[in-house]
């Protein structure tokens, strides 16, 4: 049996990619070269289509790993001696698949990658808009319309507010694996002091430090500005991935890729977070942050500010 022995469980949008990858050049690691394979989503059978009725939501699920059998195929590659991971951000979230790696490998190491919520729920919104999913071309908006879309079954990838409910996460993680298994960084630390932050990775997982470069920068789309031809190709975009989901998805990507290049063309820039919409948004965390302050033992107050240090914000001065 081939089975990870660290995960890199979230946050989605928190640089868990860039991670992924400069993990991946230090020759002591093994990274699955699949991603996000999301297999302890899973219970041994497809996502179902019940929790995948938003925008694309079906079309992605056809990608997960959910047969063991191919799951562990995933490492048989991986050289004798080096330990091998993979990189699923909605494990943070999902306290079922905590429970199932639990019970596949209760020593397992986990780094947990925590990005400003506020911040994080913006490029969230920001990348499914630019892809022609998000129906709401304001964000503020779209985050009102959580409580619906969750009652409606839509992935957690829309949950834009409880993604970043960290504290909350952290807790279930602790209570299951011990603070010890558990390794928090912020995404700023990795943006900001890349080598300091990879080199207490690499300390973590026990592994010689100095074998990775700096993780490449966030994984972010062009931004598309709201307007009729949006509107008119977003749609489309919307419908197809609807109908892709009965086709294999490499079908779907090669079909809809000169659409979505058709979307993000331009030079639209990206705008700001208004500083009035984080003011009243922030407040819903404040009692998660103070939860995630005591079990990280740090304090992530900045975070609670009515300005963030984000790229979605003008800098405090």
């Amino acid at each position: 049996m081939s089975l990870p022995d660290f995960f890199l469980l979230g946050a989605p949008k928190a640089g868990t990619t860039a991670l992924h990858a400069a993990l991946a050049q230090h020759p002591g690691l093994y990274l699955s070269a699949v991603k996000e394979p999301k297999f302890y989503l899973c219970d041994g059978r497809p996502p179902p289509r019940s929790q995948q009725r938003g925008p694309g939501d079906a079309h992605s699920a056809q990608e997960w790993v959910w047969r063991r059998s191919e799951y562990e195929a995933l490492f048989d590659l991986a050289p004798t001696g080096t330990l091998k991971g993979e990189s699923t951000p909605f494990y943070l979230y999902d306290r079922l698949a905590q429970r199932r790696i639990r019970s596949d490998v209760p020593g397992a190491k986990l780094l947990v990658v925590l990005r400003d919520p506020i911040d994080r729920a913006y490029s969230n919104w920001m990348h499914l808009w630019s892809d022609g999913l998000e129906p709401i071309g304001n964000f503020a908006e779209a985050w009102a319309a959580e409580d619906e879309r969750v009652a409606a079954g839509w992935a957690p990838f829309w949950h834009y507010r409880r993604l970043g409910l960290y504290g909350e996460q952290l807790r279930d993680l602790i209570e299951l694996f011990g603070r010890e298994q558990i390794h928090v960084l912020r995404y700023r630390d990795l943006v900001e002091t890349p080598d300091s932050a990879l080199d207490k990775v690499c300390a973590f997982l026990g592994v010689e430090s100095g074998h990775v470069e700096q993780p490449a920068r966030e994984n972010s789309r062009s931004y598309v500005a709201p307007g009729p031809r949006t509107a008119v190709l977003s749609r489309v975009l919307r419908a197809g991935a609807a109908a892709g989901s009965f086709v294999p998805p490499q079908v779907w990507r090669r079909g809809s890729r000169p659409l979505l290049q058709w979307l993000q063309q331009g030079d639209a820039r990206r705008p700001v977070l208004d500083q009035a919409v984080r003011m009243r948004l922030v407040e819903s965390y404040a009692e998660d942050n103070a939860l995630l302050n005591e079990l990280a033992g740090q304090s992530f107050a900045d975070w609670m500010g009515t300005t963030s240090r984000g790229q979605f914000a003008p800098t405090e001065s």
